[in-house]
């Protein structure tokens, strides 16, 4: 049986991604056949190299537009002929004829959506003084962060928090809660039915996740 193969797209340093290695790719659970990056020197492209995973760096071309781009990105991650596609510090926004052509895509987001989607979510949330943030892990469809959620994890906000420390304690919760949710997909516990997420029993009775119904 051929095991479950994830696509990982990154951005940043690829802590998110570094706990896929560790936990998903290394112990067998899935394939991680494909790390790509839109920069040159993202942390994430090194990671993957040291794992001996496929890494591919591919930035925009100058003038190059969304769409255009996207499409570069969409012909390699065709060719790995991945089940999954995972954004683990992703920072561009998908064209919907990008979305529309993949395998399933899942994101993980540093608050509790729908609350404060978009750029510098723990930002907006201090601004916005939330007392409860977490991350989100969720599907992927056209629009922004808008996506039925896979699950969630929450964490108090401190009174001496800033943006980066709040973002900093939020990583940890992102990286089970990803873990997680790549497990689920990649042992056949997640069944997708338009914006109706379902999850499976395990053997031993217990579901992987919570419904979603958007």
């Amino acid at each position: 049986m051929t095991k479950y193969r994830l696509a990982v797209l990154a951005s940043g340093e690829g802590t998110n991604l570094q706990a896929l290695i560790d936990e998903v790719h290394f112990p067998g659970i899935a394939n991680i056949v494909l790390v790509l990056s839109d920069k040159e020197g993202a942390g994430a492209i090194g990671r993957a190299r040291t794992a001996g995973i496929t890494a591919v760096p591919l930035p925009p071309l100058p003038g190059e537009g969304r769409k255009l781009y996207h499409q570069r990105v969409a012909g390699v991650v065709q060719q790995a002929s991945s089940d999954l596609v995972v954004l683990a510090g992703y920072m561009r926004l998908l064209p919907s004829e990008f979305v529309a052509q993949m395998p399933p895509i899942i994101n993980v987001h540093p608050s509790l959506l729908p609350a404060f989607p978009g750029l510098d979510a723990p930002a907006q949330a201090l601004a916005y003084g939330a007392k409860i943030s977490g991350c989100t892990v969720h599907l992927v469809d056209q629009g922004m962060d808008t996506g039925p959620v896979i699950s969630q994890r929450a964490l108090p906000v401190l009174p001496e928090d800033t943006p980066d420390s709040l973002h900093n304690r939020i990583k940890f919760l992102e990286h089970a809660a990803l873990v997680q949710a790549v497990t689920a997909f990649a042992s056949g516990q997640v069944e997708i039915h338009y914006r109706n997420i379902q999850f499976k029993e395990d053997n031993h009775g217990n579901k992987t996740g919570v419904n979603q119904r958007i």
